[in-house]
């Protein structure tokens, strides 16, 4: 995957509460550093002076697919045209997006399930900000149409743990190899919440990358 010189990017940052997007273009490339224009504020459509060191998870189209990955802000140059410095992602950080509304990722994540007083501490198999599959190894008190509360634990790459609570519709119980699954979709994730696990599922996507590279 090759950054081209004018294309537009957006940028989500990645270590901060605040939802916010922004919209700028590539003007250079040098090295393993990008120059980007001053990106706009996508909601104020202002401006937006990013500092040195702020981190975002960058997302840009080329022919006819969505990629993904991570950088920081490196610096400024100044010029005729003012930019800002981004680093440059090795080759193995692009993540290709899947052409759905939420990526899933399998992994294994811890989610815990309440329903009518009744906790069950289980693990799921693959999570996106949609909806999850969890194991049902141990019998519970919920069925399909049922809608539970879950609290799902995910653990980052920076080794902050960020827990995510949200109702649940139980969609379908059903027999995956062996082992009694359920589909849960989240009912009412706050946004915060949702760029969470995106940005879970986003790491966990590297990480999966890298793997099978060192194993090619």
């Amino acid at each position: 995957m090759e950054l081209k010189i004018g294309t537009q990017l957006t940028l989500e940052p990645t270590y901060t509460e605040k939802i916010e997007k922004f919209k700028c273009r590539i003007v250079e490339k040098q090295n393993n550093m990008i120059y980007i224009d001053y990106p706009i504020n996508v909601a104020t459509k202002k401006t937006a002076f990013l500092i040195d060191g702020a981190q975002f998870r960058v997302t840009f189209s080329s022919d006819m697919d969505t990629y993904s990955f991570n950088t920081e802000v490196l610096g400024r140059k100044g010029g005729d045209v003012q930019m800002i410095i981004l680093a440059h992602p090795a080759a193995d950080e692009f993540i290709k997006i899947q052409r759905r509304k939420f990526v899933r990722v399998e992994t294994p994540v811890d989610i815990a399930v309440e329903h009518k007083g009744q906790k069950f501490q289980l693990v799921a198999d693959d999570i996106s900000a949609g909806g999850s599959l969890i194991r049902l190894k141990t019998p519970v008190n919920f069925n399909e149409g049922d809608t539970v509360n879950s609290l799902i634990v995910l653990p980052l790459v920076n080794g902050e743990i960020r827990y995510v609570e949200t109702n649940s519709e139980v969609v379908k119980i059903f027999e995956r190899d062996g082992i009694l699954v359920a589909s849960l979709q989240f009912a009412d994730t706050e946004d915060f919440d949702k760029q969470q696990i995106v940005r879970f599922c986003f790491e966990r996507q590297v990480l999966i990358r890298k793997k099978e590279l060192n194993e090619i």
